[in-house]
């Protein structure tokens, strides 16, 4: 597998209006805007910073994966995304590995890339995702 980047670090949010004032007024990074996957129940929205950026996510739904996170851990740091050549392949050399993956195969996410997430038990309690973007 080759990893070429941190993609993005995913910071979850009861309220993109509300997160994103300390990320743009404060920090000075520009907002790129927001985008719905439905499939995930989650608003996103992309701050970059240098070559990466900085995501914040909002639940669509009180069931969403985000929504879980915030009444589980509060809001904060959800996960970090790192950017791969191939994801079929980085996936297939995990399962290899017998690492517990949430995707057993790519699926689209924001900006269309395709992603899919480590289990944190396999990770040593970090939520990894993979992404690549073509």
């Amino acid at each position: 597998m080759k990893i070429l980047k941190i993609d993005h670090l995913g910071i979850a949010v009861n309220s993109i209006d509300a997160g994103k004032s300390f990320w743009s007024e404060v920090l000075g990074l520009e907002f790129e805007g927001a985008e719905t996957v439905q499939e995930q129940k989650v608003t996103t929205a992309f701050f970059p910073v240098g070559e990466s950026e900085v995501e914040l996510l909002e639940s669509t739904a009180p069931d969403g994966p985000v929504a879980k996170f915030i009444e589980k851990k509060g809001q904060g740091f959800q996960h970090v995304a790192f950017r791969v050549e191939n994801i079929e392949e980085a996936l297939e050399e995990l399962k290899a590995k017998d690492i517990q993956l949430i995707d057993q195969k790519p699926r689209i996410g924001a900006g269309g890339a395709k992603i899919a997430f480590l289990h944190p038990k396999a990770t040593g309690g970090v939520l990894v995702e993979l992404c690549q973007r073509d």
